[in-house]
């Protein structure tokens, strides 16, 4: 089983690669990475990072992955830096994804009901072209607001509209973060037909890379022949007991959650 993971790449600071990789390698999965940019340190409270486009190193890197003849299982992308890396993914996707294969979405673009600093409407908008072409869809609240247009925030008052919305552009949407009460609550649904959800008590203060955990183990089920139901209840378990562990025992938050002492429990169930 053959995973090729999309994202970019933080020196330090647990999230995108560095968080995928592992997951994935640990569940008995040949991860290959395709790296979109290459940063210091991620972007969530650190200031001073230096940042690398690879928009222009892809072309070359596809070339001779097609010169090998490679082909993927799965195809999970994460952050594109622009419009450009969304097309380069989209074309990827069609010639490098092996018959019967999934494509998943992670359209990583904002949070706190705000797109990331450099990213336009015209972003958002391509992105939304990608997410047709995806089999699953794994935004977070604030995400799932703007591909669906729909007004933030997602709650449960309006989570089923939203949902019903992002199925017309994927046949399984998956959104994450979504604050019910004093919970936190994954909502799926499969071509809009019924909604459903796996909650966790909701721990205060933000966590950088959950939502890469999530996505990784997510793919890790899939990959390992789980139905996609069961592979999203162990991502969501296991993202929330690294974030409870977290809480405890990592006093800067900045540098991601503490998932390693808790994969052995994820791996057990895979």
């Amino acid at each position: 089983m053959r995973v090729l993971v999309i994202n970019d790449l933080s020196c330090v600071g647990k999230c995108s690669l560095t968080v995928a990789l592992p997951i994935l390698s640990a569940s008995g999965i040949t991860c290959d990475v395709l790296p979109t940019a290459i940063l210091s340190t991620h972007t969530g409270g650190f200031d001073g990072y230096t940042f690398r486009d690879l928009t222009g190193d892809i072309p070359d890197i596809l070339k001779h992955w097609k010169s090998l003849g490679i082909r993927f299982d799965f195809i999970y992308s994460g952050y594109l830096g622009n419009i450009r890396q969304i097309q380069l993914v989209s074309s990827l996707k069609k010639e490098f994804l092996a018959d019967g294969g999934k494509f998943i979405v992670d359209p990583v673009m904002g949070d706190d009901g705000k797109l990331y600093q450099g990213f336009e409407p015209a972003y958002v908008d391509k992105m939304r072209e990608l997410c047709r072409e995806a089999d699953y869809i794994l935004p977070n609240a604030t995400e799932a607001c703007l591909l669906s247009q729909k007004p933030y925030p997602v709650n449960k008052e309006n989570v089923r509209e939203v949902l019903s919305a992002l199925s017309e552009l994927c046949p399984f949407p998956i959104v994450t973060g979504i604050t019910v009460d004093n919970d936190v609550a994954v909502y799926f649904t499969k071509r809009g037909r019924g909604l459903f959800s796996f909650t966790h008590e909701n721990v205060e203060g933000f966590f950088c890379g959950a939502g890469d955990v999530f996505a990784s183990a997510f793919v890790a089920g899939l990959a390992n022949g789980k139905h996609e139901s069961e592979a999203i209840y162990l991502a969501s378990e296991f993202t929330a007991k690294a974030i409870r562990r977290s809480a405890r025992e990592v006093s800067d938050k900045r540098y991601g959650l503490s998932f390693e002492q808790e994969i052995f429990g994820f791996l057990q169930n895979l």
